[in-house]
């Protein structure tokens, strides 16, 4: 069971610059921070630590993020669990849920600025190249498209690996709604390009992150 954030922390979390997540405390408030997934460590001098959008999602609402949120890339600073589509039990709908995309999404973007070279915001980071499925689905869900439940015939779109290493694919029940979701991911800083699969002529969206 995840233990509750201590006042300190929660104070620490609450102090951060509201813009950058900039966090100021000592080394080992903010070491456990990190190994909560509620912080990272700018890999570039001066070595700054900075909410991770799980931060900035405690931070919004005031508590501890849910005990069954992954925080298996803690280092890189933690990512929201979009949905990818056909969870069995998806989490909860709804304004809280919004919240947490739209928050999890403005945390993304402030990753992308703090470890991209060039501070770019308008091409996916480090972290999203080794979490493409998360990554493409997150750019998805925060544009409001709904994901599609287990139930076979849902009408939401569905994220899924490919045997390509720097590719997903992203299925939707019609024609508009992948065109739409190409578009979202292009704008999101992807490259997408719709393809027939062969065997089944299924349309899908081919997405990668663009590079430059």
């Amino acid at each position: 069971m995840t233990r509750p954030l201590t006042a300190a922390q929660r104070r620490l979390i609450e102090a951060a610059d509201p813009e950058t997540g900039r966090l100021k405390g000592t080394e080992a408030q903010l070491t456990a921070l990190v190994k909560r997934g509620l912080a990272f460590r700018h890999p570039r001098p001066p070595h700054d630590h900075f909410l991770t959008p799980a931060g900035h999602r405690a931070r919004e609402a005031r508590s501890e993020p849910p005990e069954n949120e992954p925080q298996a890339h803690a280092s890189a600073g933690g990512v929201f669990t979009a949905r990818v589509g056909g969870e069995p039990a998806p989490p909860a709908e709804g304004p809280s849920r919004t919240r947490e995309v739209r928050s999890a999404w403005q945390g993304m973007l402030e990753l992308r600025r703090m470890t991209n070279p060039d501070a770019s915001t308008n091409r996916p980071c480090a972290w999203e190249r080794t979490h493409l499925v998360q990554a493409a689905a997150l750019a998805l869900e925060a544009a409001g498209y709904r994901p599609a439940g287990a139930a076979d015939g849902d009408d939401g779109y569905q994220v899924r690996e490919t045997p390509q290493p720097d590719a997903v694919a992203v299925y939707a029940p019609d024609a508009a709604m992948l065109r739409a979701c190409a578009e979202t991911l292009e704008g999101a800083g992807w490259q997408a390009g719709e393809y027939t699969e062969p065997r089944t002529r299924r349309r899908y969206v081919l997405a990668s992150p663009r590079r430059v």
